[in-house]
C-alpha cells in the first residue's frame, strides 16, 4: 500500500513541479520519474539541512521542492549543451 501511495506523492510532485518551472505537465510517465527522484533529491538535501518532513504534506512539499530543483539542473545542463553547441557550429 506504502508503493502505491508514494508513486501517487510522486506523481503529484512531479506535475506540481512542471506546472511551476514549465508552466504545463509534462506527461505522466515524466511526471511520476520527476517527482520520485525530486522526492529522493528533496529529502537528501532536508537531511543536511537537518530538516525532516512530517506526513503527507511534508513528503509532498520536499519532493515538490527536490523535483523542482531537477528541472532547474536538467534546464542548466541543456542550456549550457545547447550553448556549446552554437558556440562550435559558429565557427
Amino acid at each position: 500500500m506504502y508503493f502505491i501511495w508514494y508513486l501517487l506523492i510522486g506523481l503529484a510532485a512531479g506535475w506540481l513541479a512542471n506546472l511551476i518551472v514549465k508552466g504545463s505537465g509534462s506527461g505522466l510517465i515524466v511526471n511520476l520519474i520527476v517527482g520520485l527522484i525530486g522526492g529522493i533529491l528533496g529529502g537528501w538535501i532536508f537531511s543536511l539541512i537537518g530538516w525532516i518532513p512530517v506526513g503527507t504534506l511534508g513528503s509532498l512539499a520536499t519532493a515538490v521542492i527536490g523535483a523542482i530543483l531537477l528541472l532547474w539542473i536538467a534546464a542548466w545542463i541543456s542550456r549550457r549543451k545547447t550553448h556549446a553547441a552554437k558556440k562550435q557550429n559558429s565557427r
